[in-house]
């Protein structure tokens, strides 16, 4: 009987409460637990050796400064390493900004306006904080003005175009739709990270953190976002209206 109980309370405390919001919450404790963990390693210098082995894998064995395939790959490694650049990522999120101006969602246009500024903010104090010198294995394709831990590149694509599509997702009705946005955001955001370690200016353990911390920042946006709708002070997204 007081097992009966017990479930029964359990059960109508989980049917109070969002099981998504719930389930959110754990991965976000998740992710953060991972990046703990990666940073420990590369504090440790555990990671370096395979960092260096990989980055010279993506090296020509005759010339270190060629990286692997043709030289067209080369030229679209810069392209979609630009992805990930500030300019780009400012540009993308004005243009939603606007979208959500005209649409007279005010409210949800200023939360991803904070959101992405606080991503940005985010990356440079980590940056700083770890001070990790970027690779000296194989010439940098790629101009670099910041240190290497985690990759900002990587950690704003994720937090910026997963906040995007999460955000683009709840507003469409149509399930073809999500998965179209949430589907588009994560390639991009892994194309990026794969970009900065075959430009030779990151090690993919930065990679690797960066789109874990990004996608702990995206996912707490979307916990905030999905709580201020909750409460009125966001607008609604297309499926609950």
């Amino acid at each position: 009987m007081a097992k009966s109980a017990l479930r029964h309370r359990l059960a109508a405390w989980f049917a109070q409460r969002d099981l998504a919001l719930l389930s959110g919450a754990l991965l976000l404790v998740a992710l953060g637990w991972a990046f703990a963990e990666i940073s420990d390693e590369v504090l440790e210098g555990e990671t370096k050796d395979l960092d260096d082995r990989i980055l010279m894998a993506l090296r020509d064995r005759a010339d270190a400064a060629d990286p692997i395939g043709p030289a067209w790959l080369e030229e679209l490694g810069r392209d979609m390493t630009a992805m990930g650049g500030v300019l780009v990522l400012t540009t993308v999120t004005l243009s939603v900004v606007g979208f959500l101006l005209i649409q007279r969602k005010n409210h949800a246009a200023l939360f991803l306006a904070l959101a992405t500024g606080g991503a940005l903010i985010a990356s440079l104090i980590l940056k700083n904080s770890f001070d990790r010198p970027r690779p000296d294995v194989v010439p940098h394709l790629s101009h670099v003005m910041t240190s290497s831990f985690p990759s900002g590149h990587s950690m704003l694509s994720a937090a910026v175009y997963l906040t995007l599509g999460a955000m683009l997702a709840r507003m469409s009705q149509q399930k073809r739709l999500k998965l179209y946005f949430l589907g588009l955001a994560m390639l991009i955001t892994l194309l990026v990270g794969v970009s900065r370690v075959y430009m030779g200016v990151h090690y993919p353990t930065d990679v690797l953190a960066g789109w874990t911390i990004g996608l702990a920042w995206a996912l707490l946006c979307w916990l905030v976002a999905r709580r201020l709708q909750r409460e009125g002070r966001v607008e609604q997204d297309a499926t609950r209206q």
